[in-house]
């Protein structure tokens, strides 16, 4: 029997994570010198509410070798274990869980899907209903590698303040970007971010958005997209009810982003997957 294991990062629901047994180990943050394990003592809502309120940038951390190696080994030694994690790229999640796997007895796989949030999510999600139909282990790992091969990943930046603390960017830049009212869309490439547009104004960000999603696709009626945020949940409807007006999807999710992905997404930042 094929058991999956993800980490918090994957921004599932909990009625997901049931219906399928998922298993998740999640993540940590430091907030104010305090450590909480995300989505477990703290939820989405809260997090925001003292992101927003904080001076100083959370810290995120990746669940420890021995965190996944417990994990592993409370499944027993008779299952096969798939454990899918966030980008390598974003996090030292993937190569924890790696770490994990050797201090354990299980029958374990690892897989890197290149990506975080819903679109870190959907290939969990594909791979525990392949699971239940009785794929293989390779059989799954090579469907997930074509979902991550042609995973789309759009992260919407309404502001750069979060980027500034982090200090990715000066505060000159950021400064500039603020009085400019500059938006930035980027990209999720091969398991890593990257700059795709910067936009002034928000009418002209939501517009060019949806022109970026015309593009990748002809036909969408088989499409799934996910939508994350940070809070600012009426936005994140009025892009569902363009997307779906547009675009006629299978199904367009809503759901809140989680830490580790919403850290750097700062107020009225969102990711859409498709």
């Amino acid at each position: 029997m094929i058991k999956i294991i993800t980490d918090s990062s994957s921004d599932l629901s909990k009625e997901i994570l049931e219906k399928y047994n998922i298993k998740v180990v999640p993540l940590k943050v430091n907030m104010e010198g305090n450590d909480y394990l995300e989505s477990i003592d703290l939820t989405p809502q809260e997090f925001f509410s003292k992101l927003f309120s904080s001076e100083d940038l959370p810290k995120t951390s990746q669940p420890s070798p021995a965190a996944f190696a417990e994990s592993f080994s409370k499944f027993g030694e008779e299952d096969e274990l798939l454990c899918i994690t966030i980008s390598s790229g974003l996090s030292g999640t993937y190569q924890s869980a790696c770490m994990g796997k050797e201090l354990s007895d299980a029958n374990v796989t690892v897989f890197d899907t290149l990506a975080g949030s819903l679109a870190h999510g959907f290939q969990v999600i594909h791979a525990a209903e392949l699971a239940q139909k009785g794929y293989s282990i390779e059989e799954i790992v090579a469907e997930l590698e074509k979902d991550r091969e042609e995973m789309n990943i759009l992260i919407l930046l309404d502001t750069l303040e979060n980027i500034v603390k982090g200090g990715r960017l000066s505060k000159f830049q950021g400064s500039l970007a603020k009085i400019l009212n500059i938006k930035v869309i980027l990209e999720g490439v091969n398991g890593k971010v990257e700059v795709l547009e910067k936009v002034q104004g928000k009418k002209r960000f939501q517009k060019k958005t949806l022109e970026i999603i015309r593009q990748k696709k002809e036909d969408f009626s088989n499409t799934i997209f996910g939508i994350t945020h940070t809070g600012n949940i009426e936005e994140a409807e009025m892009f569902k009810a363009e997307l779906i007006q547009r675009f006629q999807p299978k199904d367009v999710i809503v759901r809140y982003m989680g830490a580790t992905m919403g850290t750097y997404a700062g107020k009225g930042g969102m990711i859409i997957s498709f």
